[in-house]
């Protein structure tokens, strides 16, 4: 088995927004990618956690990061046009996009779930992926190598 090791620098002059990014999977994703040097957008429904986020990743002396607050379970096709003319105006360009936003609903079997339930999380793990990606496309253009 091989063993990958990032180089320190791999992400140096990079913009990446991570959707999702106060918790979990995002949070980590957020850290490790300003730790290889890229400048973060941090995107999540939560504020303070995102601060957290932001806290943890100015203290490591990494770069200073953006914060988006954003509910995605209400967010229009308008919020995503503005959120992409704000990163080309603050950033000229997005490197990477991870779309790591999620939400579970209620566990248990789908014949139990209500119907606001099921669009909500259509809503977040589906169109919203989608329309954020979709939107963001012609700022990404702006990057020699964007990836999502």
């Amino acid at each position: 088995m091989h063993t990958y090791q990032a180089a320190e620098n791999a992400l140096n002059d990079k913009v990446i927004l991570i959707t999702g990014a106060g918790d979990g999977i995002g949070r980590v994703a957020a850290t490790t990618y300003a730790k290889h040097g890229a400048t973060v957008i941090l995107l999540g429904k939560t504020t303070n956690k995102l601060e957290c986020v932001y806290d943890e990743i100015v203290n490591a002396g990494y770069p200073k990061p953006a914060i988006v607050p954003m509910d995605l379970k209400g967010a229009t096709k308008q919020n995503y046009r503005d959120l992409a003319a704000t990163i080309e105006n603050q950033f000229g360009r997005l490197d990477g996009l991870l779309n790591n936003a999620g939400i579970l609903g209620s566990l248990g079997p789908l014949e139990h779930f209500c119907s606001s339930t099921f669009e909500n999380i259509m809503k977040v793990n589906v169109t919203a992926q989608a329309m954020i990606t979709k939107a963001l496309f012609p700022v990404m253009r702006k990057s020699d190598n964007a990836s999502i």
